[in-house]
């Protein structure tokens, strides 16, 4: 049984407008996977919907509290590391800027180590009029997709690394 993401209580999944649950086997270690999610602002070099991250705390990667913009699939969002341990869990909590319906998310990624590589899970909750508006009603099973892209991407982009090793 792998691990799932630690939710705060209001990010919940029982009690969630909108959730996705994703994951991926790579054949590479976890610190190679660590790299890759922590790394924010080179996210689009393997994965080129993220284009537009910018740590905005001064770290040069994700870190325990690191405060960082995105902008996703054409919408600007701030953000906020809230779990952060090493090579096994990063989780932030997001808010879409300029939205009045108080709309927030929170994201999570698990990494446990396996015989060959590791296990890699991501999982999102989102709640608000405008997440249900915007992946709900206009753009049904879009969170799932646009997250299995990435794990897949992720994958890719730690097995090539191991490759050139």
């Amino acid at each position: 049984m792998y691990n799932k993401v630690t939710w705060p209580e209001k990010y919940d999944p029982r009690i969630s407008a909108i959730y996705a649950l994703n994951d991926i086997d790579v054949k590479a270690p976890a610190e190679v996977v660590w790299k890759l999610l922590v790394d924010a602002e080179n996210w689009f070099k393997y994965f080129p919907p993220e284009n537009q991250v910018k740590i905005l705390s001064g770290e040069k990667e994700l870190a325990a509290g690191t405060k960082w913009s995105r902008v996703t699939v054409g919408f600007p969002m701030s953000l906020t590391v809230t779990e952060f341990e090493p090579f096994h869990r990063l989780s932030w909590a997001t808010t879409v800027d300029g939205d009045d319906t108080n709309s927030s998310a929170y994201h999570g990624w698990v990494i446990t180590p396996a015989k060959n590589g590791c296990h890699v899970l991501t999982e999102e909750t989102q709640q608000g009029e405008w997440f249900l508006e915007e992946l709900g009603r206009k753009r049904p099973g879009a969170l799932y997709n646009y997250h299995q892209d990435w794990v897949e991407r992720l994958a890719r982009a730690a097995e090539a690394i191991v490759a050139h090793q």
